[in-house]
């Protein structure tokens, strides 16, 4: 028997033996597509008659997608726009008094200050007086100082009245120059920053007074 016999013989007892397997499914049933529903068929029926009802419905979906679109871009910037046009609401400022410290605080921090100019500690006793004021603002306004905020900054917000703002910027004004300029503050300066405190933290009544 010849090789090629061979292999036929041995093909043909192996698909025997598979077509054996009950297991194992030889025949498939035809596929036959689903018809669609019958409104769907309908619906068809009724774009087929009328083709421009088409061309309209794409441009209504188109029309709201856009408006949509629309409707989400000026949510979204609407608020930035608003604030950047609206009037600025007026700074409601408050009386003068209620920024001032009270009598004997005021005469406290001069005295303390007083005693470090004595030892010809002038920076230190202008700085002195710097602190304490910025120590009045924050416990007057808790929100408006902000850590990022300059002295000369601080000087300038219009929340705090003008008296306590020219009072606080003259002192500011020596400590920086002190500060970043490596100048030496001296007694006339000294006295020069704690008139401005005085000036403002005590009434007219108790200035000078012993």
């Amino acid at each position: 028997m010849t090789a090629s016999a061979l292999s036929k013989s041995s093909a043909d007892s192996a698909y025997s033996a598979l077509m054996q397997h009950s297991d194992i499914q030889f025949s498939f049933p035809g596929f036959e597509a689903p018809k669609p529903p019958k409104w769907l068929e309908m619906l068809l029926r009724i774009l087929g008659q009328h083709p421009t009802l088409i061309e309209r419905i794409f441009w209504i979906v188109v029309a709201l997608v856009v408006l949509g679109a629309l409707a989400a871009l000026i949510g979204q910037f609407w608020p930035i726009v608003a604030r950047r046009y609206s009037a600025p609401k007026p700074a409601v400022i408050e009386p003068e008094a209620l920024w001032r410290p009270t009598v004997a605080q005021a005469r406290e921090l001069l005295q303390e200050s007083d005693s470090l100019a004595a030892q010809g500690r002038f920076s230190e006793a202008v700085h002195l007086l710097l602190l304490r004021s910025i120590e009045d603002i924050e416990s007057r306004r808790p929100k408006l100082l902000r850590p990022t905020l300059t002295s000369r900054e601080i000087g300038l917000l219009h929340a705090i009245p003008s008296a306590a703002r020219a009072a606080f910027s003259g002192i500011a004004r020596v400590v920086e120059r002190a500060r970043f300029a490596d100048h030496q503050i001296n007694a006339a300066e000294f006295k020069e920053c704690r008139n401005e405190y005085e000036s403002f933290a005590l009434p007219p009544n108790w200035q000078n007074a012993q």
